[in-house]
């Protein structure tokens, strides 16, 4: 079909631009939002969830972690759908708000000796909002981004939103680290922990404007694009194997997200004996390489082809990651943690800066969202949600350190086999 060329050639160059810049932008501040929690879960647990209260603490361990990606694939389906029956422009302004809304929750809730369970009960609340609205997030900033790009750039396009998520990561752990080394213990208590997310709150209505005053794709807005009446049913009868593929590419995506980036802190400092401020330095520096080398990895994957990248990152992944952890383990020193971290960086960054542009052309305009949401969103939910709990119970089974690693090889092998049945569509029409 000519729908895609036709209404890309009246697109200028300094409208793309704007409009990843945009996408970009507002997605990192979403993720921002959503990610900041994380760092300051040590903290939000000892004011709102007392260890000495068994039910609190239950509500901790499966409301506020859990409840936020178990309700990710409702967000995926809702929000999916509303992209493709509505436009991303819509799609995007509502998840943005929706965030905007469980941010505020979380940095007005009261604390639990202020309120007893009613402020555990907030925090689960806001932890909803924020998982649904990240359910809807991948599919509709992607979709977008991909919808603006030239056919020969959507890889490059794409990455963009690998890229806002750790960029996301690392202003959140910047803003951590000045709270906790600005401000005294007593005064992080008592309100210095609300800084981050009175400050996400305060950055939800530029978000708002820039995703507002954005004009929908051209591919979306042509009026010769299929549009579905019924985009979660047409998306499941009509591309089951691009659902199952984005599924398995996606295993390794969050595996390594969240084992090599969010739980390796916890890995360091538990496990290692390392000081928790050179487990964090470790992990901004992963962070580092990720913000620089996913656009990179995205523009080399219009090249060569996006799934001969990939499948080439993920056996790199499988065959690296046990003598990394295996050298870490022998060598827990700080600079050791680091230069693992930087290595699986680049790598992280080699399969997941091509991976949005690869589950996007796997659907065509009117399912795109559907699709690539449900794909992702799922995956996530199960291999990454619940990563550390699965690690952490295979360290205590197997009484290895190494099992983070064998988790990550599971994901690898996974995806590998994925990835070389797929059908890679780099370059070609795809609307």
């Amino acid at each position: 079909m000519a729908t895609q060329a036709s209404a890309l050639h009246i697109v200028g160059e300094g409208e793309r631009r704007h409009a990843i810049v945009a996408a970009t932008i507002g997605n990192g501040l979403e993720w921002f939002d959503f990610t900041v929690y994380g760092f300051f879960t040590p903290i939000i647990a000892r004011l709102f969830f007392p260890a000495h209260d068994e039910t609190t603490s239950i509500l901790l361990t499966v409301g506020t972690y859990g409840v936020g990606f178990v309700v990710r694939p409702v967000g995926a389906i809702l929000l999916g759908v509303y992209a493709d029956r509505h436009g991303r422009k819509r799609a995007l302004t509502l998840t943005i708000l929706l965030m905007a809304a469980g941010t505020a929750l979380l940095g007005c809730a009261p604390t639990y000796a202020q309120a007893g369970i009613a402020g555990p009960l907030v925090i689960v609340a806001a932890r909803l909002i924020q998982g649904f609205s990240a359910g809807g997030e991948i599919g509709g900033a992607t979709a977008f981004l991909i919808e603006y790009a030239p056919a020969d750039r959507r890889g490059f396009y794409g990455s963009w939103q690998q890229t806002s998520q750790a960029l996301a990561v690392l202003l959140g752990g910047l803003c951590g680290m000045f709270v906790t080394r600005a401000l005294d213990p007593a005064t992080i208590d008592s309100w210095g922990w609300r800084f981050p997310f009175l400050l996400g709150l305060l950055i939800g209505p530029a978000g708002f404007y820039i995703r507002a005053r954005l004009a929908e794709t051209p591919v979306f807005a042509d009026s010769r694009t299929r549009k579905s009446r019924s985009p979660l049913r047409d998306a499941l009868r009509e591309h089951p194997r691009g659902i199952a593929s984005g599924f398995g590419v996606t295993i390794l995506w969050t595996v390594c997200t969240y084992v090599l980036m969010f739980y390796m802190t916890t890995f360091a400092v538990k496990q290692l004996g390392i000081p928790l401020a050179d487990a964090f330095m470790a992990t901004t520096a992963c962070g580092v390489v990720l913000v620089l080398g996913c656009p990179l990895a995205g523009a080399l994957s219009d090249r060569v082809g996006r799934k001969r990248l990939l499948l080439a990152a993920a056996i790199a992944i499988g065959v690296v990651i046990m003598p990394l952890f295996s050298w870490l383990i022998a060598v827990p020193r700080p600079v050791v943690l680091v230069t693992v971290q930087a290595i699986m960086g680049l790598l992280l960054a080699a399969f997941t800066g091509p991976a949005p542009a690869l589950l996007a052309e796997q659907f065509p305009a009117g399912l795109r969202s559907t699709g690539l949401s449900l794909a992702y969103n799922f995956a996530v939910t199960i291999f990454g949600g619940f990563a550390a709990v699965i690690v952490t119970l295979l360290i205590e089974t197997t009484g290895s350190k190494l099992a983070p690693a064998y988790y990550v090889v599971a994901a690898a092998v996974l995806s590998a086999v994925t990835l070389a049945t797929m059908r890679d569509r780099t370059g070609q029409q795809i609307d």
